[in-house]
This record gives C-alpha cells, sequence and structure tokens, in this order.
C-alpha cells in the first residue's frame, strides 16, 4: 500500500472477497477468520477485511440460505488483497463461455497492483478473464483436468495446496483455502504473526503433509500405529541430529515400516519434513530474538551457520540476515506492502529462482538425504 492507502485504512492492508452468486459458504468466511486475527503487538488489526458481490445485492449459497453483504463491486477500486472464493456455478460458467457479466465487470474494477487470490474454483472465475494465463496455477484435484483442457494457457499444478505467483494466488479446495491465507499473513508479517493466528482459530501454522493435496492415507486406520507421537517428540529435540533408526525407534517399528507409514500420514519423507521443521524454527527465531546465526543453526538443528544459510535459501530464497532484516523492518510500519513480493513459491516450497525444495535438499549438516529418503 501507499502512503495514502495506509492513512485511508487506518494502516491496515484492506482484504476484498468477492461472493460469486452460489457461493460456498465455508470457503467464503476463511478470509474472515483468518485475517481477522492477525494483530501487530499492540494488539491492532493488521487487515481490514470486507465482503462485497458483483451488484451488492444478496448472494445464495449452495447451503440453503442467501448471504446479504455490506458492499457492492466498488470495494474492489480500494483493495490491496482480492479474494474470490468458489461456487459451482462458475464451472459452468466458463466452460460455457458465460462467465456471469456482473461478476466480469466486477473483477474489472480490480486496481493495477493489488494482489488476486482464488480458492478452489475461484481460480475458474480468474482464469476466465485471462489472469492466470502464462501463469503457475491450481484448483480441486477433481477440477484439474477439466481446468486443464479449458485454459490451456495456464500451468495447472493439481499436487499442492496453493501456489505463489507473486501477485496472483491460487488454492485448492475448502481447507487449502486456510493454508493459503495463513501464508499470506506469514508472507506479509512474519512466521510469529502467522503462529498466533494458527492458534486463535485452533489451526496447524501449516499443515502437515500439506504439500501434497492427495494423501494416500491421511488419517491411519484405527487399529494401525501412527507416527503422530514421533512426530511431536521429534519436534520437542529438533537441535540433536535425529537419525532415522532412532524416529522409527521412537515409534517401535522398523526404519522400513515407519519411512513407509511416516510418508503416508504426512505426504513427505523423514528427513524432509525434518528440514520443514527446523526451517520453520529458525525463521521464528530469526524474528523474534538477536542470537546470531550459528546459535540459531545449533538450536534448529543444522549444526553450522553455513547449512543454515543454504537450507534458506533453498527454502525461503533469502540468507538468513536478509530474512531477519525484512521482518525486523516491518514490525516498524504498520502494515507489509502486496508490492513487496519474496521469491514466488508453490506449497512444495519451490523458489521461482530455481532453488531446491525441502523435498530434494539435505536435511541437515548431521544426516544425508539418502539416509532418511531410503
Amino acid at each position: 500500500m501507499d502512503r495514502g492507502d495506509r492513512d485511508r485504512a487506518g494502516g491496515r492492508h484492506r482484504v476484498v472477497v468477492l461472493a460469486p452468486d452460489g457461493v460456498m459458504p465455508f470457503e467464503l468466511g476463511i478470509p474472515t477468520r483468518i485475517f481477522d486475527c492477525a494483530w501487530d503487538g499492540d494488539g491492532s488489526p493488521l487487515y481490514d477485511v470486507r465482503v462485497c458481490t458483483p451488484d451488492g445485492a444478496p448472494v445464495r449459497t449452495d447451503a440453503g440460505f442467501s448471504v446479504s453483504v455490506e458492499h457492492g463491486p466498488e470495494a474492489l477500486e480500494e483493495a490491496d488483497t482480492v479474494v474470490v472464493p468458489p461456487a459451482h456455478a462458475l464451472r459452468r460458467q466458463a466452460e460455457e463461455g458465460l462467465l456471469d457479466q456482473k461478476l466480469k465487470d466486477a473483477l474489472a474494477r480490480i486496481r493495477p497492483g493489488a494482489r488476486i487470490v482464488s480458492i478452489c474454483t475461484g481460480a475458474y472465475a480468474l482464469a476466465a478473464v485471462g489472469l492466470l494465463d502464462g501463469r503457475r496455477a491450481t484448483t480441486h484435484w477433481y477440477e484439474a483436468d477439466h481446468f486443464r483442457a479449458l485454459f490451456p494457457r495456464v500451468e495447472v499444478d493439481a499436487e499442492v495446496l496453493f501456489v505463489d505467483d507473486g501477485d496472483v494466488l491460487t488454492s485448492a479446495g475448502a481447507a487449502a483455502g486456510v493454508d493459503l491465507c495463513l501464508h499470506l499473513v506469514r508472507r506479509d508479517h512474519g512466521s510469529a504473526v502467522a503462529n498466533r493466528v494458527a492458534r486463535l482459530c485452533v489451526v496447524p501454522p501449516w499443515r502437515e503433509g500439506g504439500q501434497a493435496q492427495f494423501i494416500e492415507r491421511p488419517v491411519p486406520e484405527l487399529s494401525v500405529a501412527t507416527t503422530a507421537p514421533t512426530r511431536a517428540w521429534a519436534l520437542e529435540r529438533l537441535e540433536r541430529p535425529l537419525t532415522l533408526a532412532e524416529l522409527a525407534g521412537h515409534a517401535r517399528m522398523s526404519v522400513r515400516t515407519f519411512t513407509r507409514r511416516f510418508r503416508d500420514e504426512s505426504g513427505l519423507t523423514p528427513g524432509q519434513w525434518l528440514t520443514a521443521q527446523r526451517v520453520e524454527l529458525a525463521k521464528q527465531l530469526l524474528e523474534t530474538s538477536d542470537l546470531p546465526v550459528d546459535h540459531i543453526a545449533d538450536r534448529a538443528g543444522f549444526g553450522s551457520g553455513n547449512s543454515l544459510r543454504q537450507h534458506m535459501r533453498s527454502v525461503v530464497g533469502v540468507s538468513p540476515a536478509a530474512y531477519r532484516r525484512t521482518f525486523r523492518t516491518m514490525s516498524t510500519v504498520p502494515a507489509m506492502s502486496h508490492r513487496t513480493e519474496p521469491p514466488r513459491t508453490t506449497a512444495h516450497g519451490t523458489s521461482s529462482r530455481g532453488t531446491s525444495s525441502p523435498t530434494s535438499q539435505r536435511v541437515s549438516s548431521h544426516r544425508t538425504s539418502e539416509e532418511y529418503s531410503r
């Protein structure tokens, strides 16, 4: 936001949710729930969230009731972030080339430079007006093939929960919208704020195994042992050089069984998961402490500052020092401008700079990926 935008919004980043006719109410409520829980250190809200419809009139939901809103499409002209939740009708309208004209006119009112977000089949609306042409995007896995055929100029990735392409972001279905909104809070204000929002909403700061929309066995059968207690145990010992054998031993499983079950439940190998947790811990320490980088590396289990720097660059796209400067600077201003863009990523953690994600890099200075991912 420029200074005028911040002054008008009382120092808050303005989020406008555009509700199409037939909107799904669960997804409609996600942005308000997440962004309204984001506060600064003084307890002041960081976002100003508003809901509008294409013409300001009530819209039907797919749940047997209608929703009345306080704003019409003019709200989009002052939005810093616009969120389009899903509606079943969007798929049919896009397929027939008959996207509702009021919705098209409303989307045309979004000001240049605004960040645009879709949840689930909301991506159909963005694609129908050309906002996803030449971009990487996602939608619900069930719709991916249809979406890909209908919009060949869009690079569809059906394997992830969300895609961050800088100023345009798309997510998969339902609760993936929660993951994406938390990602935006983290991107705007850092992990400490995002984690606080997650605690208030009683959801994980990021979904374990959330790198994939479809996990082979996301909920173990009641009669089958789970790796969840071992994951919780490992989180308390990230500073240690945890071995695959030690993790399997804690779970009272063979290494082979543990590795297979861990991946079934989380969508990641043990090594990939540990790397993600260690990077997240390092980010929190960089944001909230003055500890030297070498000390943070030791506490996060990377063993050396060089190893931490390597993993931070691979996963986040910047050095620990640059990451710390960014979020320390942000803590002194009311809100981070949506024009300040980090490296573009997907939920896989892959940076558009061509660096590798946690799923393809070394776990830490203590153990190699070969040992953890066999």
